[in-house]
C-alpha cells in the first residue's frame, strides 16, 4: 500500500501535533512551578522529584509501550494514549497535596509513554527513506512547539484564573486533537500503512519474528550508539524544558509575569535546529548512494552548539544568556533528529516503536537521575550556574563515542514509496 507524498506528510504533521500536545501537558507544571510550589508547600528538591517521577514512569513503561504499539499499530496506539493522558492531565486540577500530585505525575508518565514510539512509527511507515530525516526533524519540533505554547498559556491562565485552570485547559487540547487524527488516518490506505507491522516490505534478509526482542535491540550497535548519544544530549535539553522558567525568574531576577517573554526563544531555536539539521540530513540522504549517510559532521557540529550551555553563566545580560541557551537547544534538537533518523534507517522496521521506546526511556533515565540533583543544587547554593556548566559539557563526549563507533551501511532502507 502506498501513500501520496502530500498525505504522507500530512500524517507526519498531525503526529507532530500529538507530540506538541503531549509537551503542553507535561510542561504546564514547569511554567507555573512557583505557584504550585507555594500552594502545596513544595521546595525545589521536591519539585525535582515531581519532574523525576514523570520521567521514571516514562522510563519504565516506554519500551513496553513501544512493543505494544508495534503490535497494535500507530493509529490506535497514539489515539488511545492521547485520550488517556488528557484525562490524567485534567485530574491535575484537583490535587490537594504533594503526594497526590506525585501520583498523577507518575500516571501521566505512564499514559504518555506510547506517544513518541507511536509518532515515530507513523513517520517511519508513511514517509519514503529520503524524506525521513526531515520528517523526524518536524516530529521533534512538536516537543519544543508544545513547550512554546505551554509557557504563555500556563502563565497567563495561572495569573488570571489560578494554576488549577491551567492544567484543565491544557487537557482540552488533547481532546481536540483526537477528531483530527481520526479524520487524517481514516483513509483506508493510511489505516493499512499505520496498522501493519510489515508495512514497508520488501526489505533484504529473512523476515524477523514479530515478537519483542529487547535482547536483540540492545545488542544492535545502531541502537547502542543511539542510546549513548541520547544520554549525553538529554541533560542540556532537560534544563531547557524543565528548569528554564525558574532559572529566568529566580536565577536572573526576572518578574514572574515577564518570564514568558524570554522562555520562547530557546524553544523556537530548538525547533529551528531540529528542522534545519533534519533537512540537511535528508538532502544528503537523497544524494547518497547505497542508503542514508551517517552524518558524523552534523552530529559533531550539533554537539559543539549544545555544549555552549556551559558558557551561559558567564553572560551578565539576560537576553544574551537566553540566546546562548537557544543555540544549545538548537544543537540538542539537531542531535536528537540525526541520531533518531540514523537509528531508524538501520533497524528492523517491525521493531521501530520498540527502539523508539528505548531511546525515550534513556532520555527519561537522565531526567530521573538529574532533576533531583539540580533541585538539590539550587536549594543548597541558590544558584543554577554550576548545573548549567555540568549539563552543557556532557554532549561532546557522547557525540565522539557516536561518531567513532564503526557502522555498516544501513540495511533496512526500503521505503514505502510516495507518489
Amino acid at each position: 500500500m502506498t501513500l501520496s507524498r502530500g498525505h504522507a506528510w500530512l500524517v507526519a504533521g498531525v503526529a507532530t501535533l500529538a507530540m506538541s500536545v503531549s509537551y503542553v501537558d507535561r510542561q504546564v507544571m514547569a511554567n507555573i512551578a512557583t505557584s504550585v510550589r507555594k500552594a502545596l508547600d513544595i521546595d525545589a528538591e521536591h519539585f525535582g522529584w515531581l519532574a523525576g517521577a514523570f520521567s521514571l514512569a516514562y522510563l519504565l513503561v516506554a519500551p513496553l509501550a513501544g512493543t505494544l504499539v508495534d503490535r497494535m499499530g500507530a493509529r490506535r496506539g497514539l489515539m488511545a494514549a492521547m485520550a488517556a493522558w488528557s484525562l490524567v492531565s485534567a485530574a491535575h486540577a484537583l490535587v490537594p497535596s504533594f503526594a497526590a500530585l506525585l501520583a498523577l505525575r507518575i500516571l501521566l508518565g505512564v499514559t504518555e509513554a506510547p506517544s513518541f514510539p507511536a509518532a515515530a512509527q507513523s513517520v517511519r511507515r508513511a514517509l519514503p527513506a529520503g524524506d525521513r530525516s526531515a520528517a523526524f526533524g518536524l516530529l521533534f519540533t512538536g516537543s519544543s512547539l508544545g513547550a512554546v505554547v505551554a509557557a504563555p498559556l500556563a502563565i497567563g491562565l495561572d495569573a488570571r484564573f489560578g494554576w488549577r485552570t491551567a492544567f484543565l485547559v491544557a487537557s482540552l487540547l488533547g481532546m481536540g486533537w483526537l477528531p483530527l487524527w481520526l479524520l487524517v488516518t481514516g483513509v483506508p490506505a493510511v489505516r493499512e500503512v499505520l496498522a501493519l507491522p510489515e508495512a514497508d516490505v520488501p526489505r533484504p534478509g529473512p523476515s524477523p519474528s514479530r515478537g519483542p526482542s529487547f535482547g536483540a535491540l540492545f545488542a544492535d550497535r545502531a541502537v547502542l550508539r543511539a542510546l549513548v548519544l541520547v544520554v549525553a544530549t538529554a541533560p542540556a535539553l532537560m534544563f531547557v524544558f524543565v528548569w528554564l522558567p525558574q532559572y529566568i525568574e529566580l536565577g536572573r531576577g526576572i518578574p514572574r509575569h515577564a518570564v514568558a517573554r524570554y522562555v520562547w526563544l530557546p524553544l523556537v531555536m530548538a525547533d529551528l535546529g531540529m528542522l534545519g539539521f533534519g533537512m540537511l540530513a535528508s538532502q544528503r540522504d537523497r544524494r547518497a548512494v547505497g542508503g542514508p549517510r551517517s552524518h558524523v559532521e552534523l552530529v559533531l557540529v550539533a554537539a559543539a552548539m549544545e555544549s555552549g550551555l556551559a558558557l551561559a553563566p558567564q553572560l551578565r545580560d539576560t537576553w544574551a544568556a537566553v540566546l546562548l541557551i537557544g543555540v544549545a537547544a538548537a544543537g540538542g534538537g539537531g542531535l536528537y533528529t540525526v541520531l533518531t533518523a540514523d537509528m531508524m534507517a538501520r533497524i528492523d522496521p517491525a521493531r521501530v516503536s520498540t527502539a523508539g521506546g528505548l531511546t525515550a526511556a534513556a532520555q527519561s533515565l537522565v531526567y530521573v537521575v538529574l532533576n533531583p540533583v539540580v533541585g538539590r543544587w539550587v536549594d543548597r547554593t541558590h544558584s543554577f550556574d554550576g548545573s548549567l556548566v555540568l549539563l552543557g559539557l556532557l554532549s561532546l563526549p557522547g557525540a565522539l563515542v557516536w561518531a567513532l563507533t564503526p557502522m555498516r551501511a544501513a540495511s533496512f532502507t526500503a521505503a514505502t514509496p510516495a507518489r
